[in-house]
Protein backbone atom coordinates (compact mmCIF):
# COMPACT_ATOMS: atom_id res chain seq x y z
CA UNK A 1 0.00 0.00 0.00
CA UNK A 2 1.57 3.71 -0.55
CA UNK A 3 0.43 6.37 1.28
CA UNK A 4 -2.29 8.50 0.85
CA UNK A 5 -1.71 11.95 -0.02
CA UNK A 6 -5.38 13.23 0.46
CA UNK A 7 -4.85 14.73 3.87
CA UNK A 8 -1.69 14.67 7.04
CA UNK A 9 -1.91 11.39 8.16
CA UNK A 10 0.59 9.04 9.59
CA UNK A 11 3.67 9.27 7.46
CA UNK A 12 3.40 13.10 8.44
CA UNK A 13 4.18 12.32 11.87
CA UNK A 14 7.03 9.56 10.60
CA UNK A 15 8.25 12.41 7.97
CA UNK A 16 8.62 14.80 11.38
CA UNK A 17 9.71 12.09 14.43
CA UNK A 18 11.15 8.95 12.54
CA UNK A 19 12.16 7.27 15.96
CA UNK A 20 9.78 8.59 17.68
CA UNK A 21 7.18 6.70 15.16
CA UNK A 22 9.22 3.61 15.12
CA UNK A 23 8.87 3.39 19.17
CA UNK A 24 5.12 4.27 18.65
CA UNK A 25 4.78 1.57 16.03
CA UNK A 26 6.78 -1.28 17.94
CA UNK A 27 5.06 -0.61 21.16
CA UNK A 28 1.62 -1.46 18.78
CA UNK A 29 3.17 -3.69 17.36
CA UNK A 30 3.95 -5.92 20.31
CA UNK A 31 0.38 -7.05 20.92
CA UNK A 32 -2.64 -7.80 18.77
CA UNK A 33 -5.23 -5.98 20.61
CA UNK A 34 -5.75 -2.34 21.95
CA UNK A 35 -8.13 -0.04 23.29
CA UNK A 36 -10.30 2.75 21.17
CA UNK A 37 -12.29 5.25 22.41
CA UNK A 38 -15.24 7.12 20.07
CA UNK A 39 -17.99 9.11 20.83
CA UNK A 40 -21.82 7.83 21.62
CA UNK A 41 -24.48 9.70 19.96
CA UNK A 42 -24.72 11.51 23.37
CA UNK A 43 -21.20 12.72 23.57
CA UNK A 44 -20.47 9.73 26.21
CA UNK A 45 -17.11 7.65 25.89
CA UNK A 46 -16.81 4.41 24.39
CA UNK A 47 -14.16 2.06 24.37
CA UNK A 48 -13.70 -0.92 22.64
CA UNK A 49 -10.90 -3.16 21.41
CA UNK A 50 -9.83 -3.08 18.16
CA UNK A 51 -6.43 -4.57 15.99
CA UNK A 52 -4.83 -1.99 14.27
CA UNK A 53 -2.45 -1.69 11.08
CA UNK A 54 0.57 0.25 9.97
CA UNK A 55 0.48 -0.11 6.02
CA UNK A 56 1.99 2.30 3.34
CA UNK A 57 2.77 4.66 5.78
CA UNK A 58 -0.83 5.25 7.09
CA UNK A 59 -2.38 3.59 10.53
CA UNK A 60 -5.34 1.76 9.92
CA UNK A 61 -8.73 0.83 11.55
CA UNK A 62 -10.68 -1.93 10.30
CA UNK A 63 -13.97 -2.27 11.99
CA UNK A 64 -16.75 -5.22 11.30
CA UNK A 65 -19.82 -3.95 9.06
CA UNK A 66 -22.66 -2.12 11.20
CA UNK A 67 -20.45 -2.40 14.55
CA UNK A 68 -21.08 0.30 17.28
CA UNK A 69 -17.47 1.98 16.71
CA UNK A 70 -17.20 2.38 13.15
CA UNK A 71 -21.00 4.15 13.59
CA UNK A 72 -19.80 6.64 15.96
CA UNK A 73 -16.76 7.14 14.00
CA UNK A 74 -18.62 7.87 10.43
CA UNK A 75 -20.74 10.22 13.01
CA UNK A 76 -17.62 11.97 14.90
CA UNK A 77 -14.39 10.91 13.37
CA UNK A 78 -12.45 11.81 16.01
CA UNK A 79 -11.00 9.03 18.21
CA UNK A 80 -7.87 7.87 20.49
CA UNK A 81 -6.27 4.99 20.51
CA UNK A 82 -4.46 3.55 23.71
CA UNK A 83 -1.64 0.46 22.82
CA UNK A 84 -2.16 -2.47 25.35
CA UNK A 85 -0.17 -2.04 28.27
CA UNK A 86 0.57 -6.16 28.66
CA UNK A 87 0.77 -7.81 31.35
CA UNK A 88 2.58 -6.92 34.66
CA UNK A 89 4.28 -4.24 35.43
CA UNK A 90 6.47 -3.96 32.74
CA UNK A 91 5.87 -2.18 29.51
CA UNK A 92 8.88 -2.23 27.67
CA UNK A 93 8.59 0.99 24.67
CA UNK A 94 6.24 2.64 27.05
CA UNK A 95 2.84 4.13 27.23
CA UNK A 96 1.96 5.09 23.73
CA UNK A 97 -1.30 6.83 22.76
CA UNK A 98 -2.68 8.28 19.41
CA UNK A 99 -5.75 10.92 19.25
CA UNK A 100 -7.02 12.19 16.05
CA UNK A 101 -9.45 11.63 13.28
CA UNK A 102 -10.91 8.96 11.65
CA UNK A 103 -11.40 9.06 8.01
CA UNK A 104 -13.64 6.45 6.38
CA UNK A 105 -12.35 4.55 2.91
CA UNK A 106 -14.58 3.83 0.53
CA UNK A 107 -12.45 3.63 -2.06
CA UNK A 108 -12.48 0.46 -4.09
CA UNK A 109 -8.90 0.12 -4.65
CA UNK A 110 -7.40 1.11 -1.92
CA UNK A 111 -9.53 -1.49 0.22
CA UNK A 112 -8.56 -3.95 -2.43
CA UNK A 113 -4.71 -3.35 -1.15
CA UNK A 114 -5.68 -3.04 2.31
CA UNK A 115 -7.55 -7.12 1.90
CA UNK A 116 -4.37 -8.10 0.11
CA UNK A 117 -2.15 -7.24 2.86
CA UNK A 118 -4.74 -8.43 6.08
CA UNK A 119 -7.55 -10.39 4.99
CA UNK A 120 -9.70 -9.24 6.82
CA UNK A 121 -13.70 -10.96 7.54
CA UNK A 122 -15.84 -9.38 4.39
CA UNK A 123 -17.72 -7.12 4.49
CA UNK A 124 -15.71 -4.01 6.79
CA UNK A 125 -15.12 -0.74 7.57
CA UNK A 126 -11.61 0.85 6.84
CA UNK A 127 -10.85 3.97 8.50
CA UNK A 128 -7.02 6.06 7.62
CA UNK A 129 -6.45 7.74 10.59
CA UNK A 130 -5.36 12.04 10.51
CA UNK A 131 -3.52 12.09 13.99
CA UNK A 132 -3.56 15.14 16.19
CA UNK A 133 -1.43 13.90 19.10
CA UNK A 134 0.70 11.01 19.55
CA UNK A 135 1.84 11.11 23.11
CA UNK A 136 4.55 8.31 24.24
CA UNK A 137 5.19 7.88 28.74
CA UNK A 138 7.79 6.31 30.30
CA UNK A 139 9.77 6.18 33.59
CA UNK A 140 13.38 7.06 32.77
CA UNK A 141 16.42 6.30 35.53
CA UNK A 142 13.70 5.02 37.44
CA UNK A 143 13.04 8.82 38.89
CA UNK A 144 11.61 10.81 36.35
CA UNK A 145 7.94 10.18 34.84
CA UNK A 146 8.54 11.63 31.29
CA UNK A 147 6.18 12.15 27.93
CA UNK A 148 6.82 13.10 24.88
CA UNK A 149 4.12 15.21 23.27
CA UNK A 150 3.79 15.06 19.55
CA UNK A 151 1.20 17.35 17.47
CA UNK A 152 1.40 18.16 13.76
CA UNK A 153 3.39 21.40 12.63
CA UNK A 154 4.84 21.32 16.05
CA UNK A 155 8.67 19.37 17.39
CA UNK A 156 8.44 17.32 20.17
CA UNK A 157 7.68 18.64 23.23
CA UNK A 158 9.48 16.51 26.29
CA UNK A 159 7.79 17.22 29.81
CA UNK A 160 9.96 15.29 32.97
CA UNK A 161 8.67 14.92 36.65
CA UNK A 162 9.76 13.33 39.75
Amino acid sequence: MTPSTEAPGWALFTAAEPDLAALVEARFGAYRHHVLATLRRDGSPRTTGLEVRFLGGELWLGMMPGSLKALDLRRDPRFALQANPGGGTGMGGGDVRISGRAVEVEDAETKSAYVKEVEPPQPFHLFRTEPTEVVRTYVEDETYLVSQVWKPGEPVRTLRRT
